[in-house]
């Protein structure tokens, strides 16, 4: 399966924060898809892959931690960017994140600048030709 350079997926299961960074990331022309679960995640993921993923932590049922543990397990999608965006701050657990392959770390409330900064270093646009 091929990545999808044209999508950056949300995860989160505050649709407050979902619709704040789609709108953010929309601002600076970043096509996105949400999802609300780990669930719903991961059905978007297997039909096309997102070329970055904005993750929560704190989700019922199935969690940020189980989520990221299960792509980077896949060789398929291990190698999709993934910045956790979540209210966790504890050194402990953003060493546990970045031993698990995630890519960055934010803490909520959001530093905007800062992870657009990271979003424009991870997202792969299209150069026009």
């Amino acid at each position: 399966m091929k990545i999808n350079e044209d999508y950056i997926l949300i995860v989160d299961d505050s649709q407050t924060n979902n619709v704040l960074l789609e709108a953010v990331l929309a601002e600076e022309d970043y096509p996105t898809q949400t999802a609300m679960s780990a669930t719903e995640a991961w059905n978007l993921i297997y039909k096309q892959q997102p070329a970055l993923i904005l993750l929560d932590l704190l989700m019922p049922k199935i969690s940020g931690f189980h989520l990221l543990e299960r792509l980077k397990s896949k060789e398929i999608y291990g190698k999709i960017p993934v910045i956790i965006v979540s209210a966790l701050n504890d050194p402990d657990t953003i060493r546990v994140l970045k031993e698990m392959g995630a890519d960055d770390f934010f803490t909520k409330p959001l530093n905007i600048q800062g992870l657009l900064k990271r979003v424009a270093q991870l997202y792969p646009r299209q150069e026009a030709v």
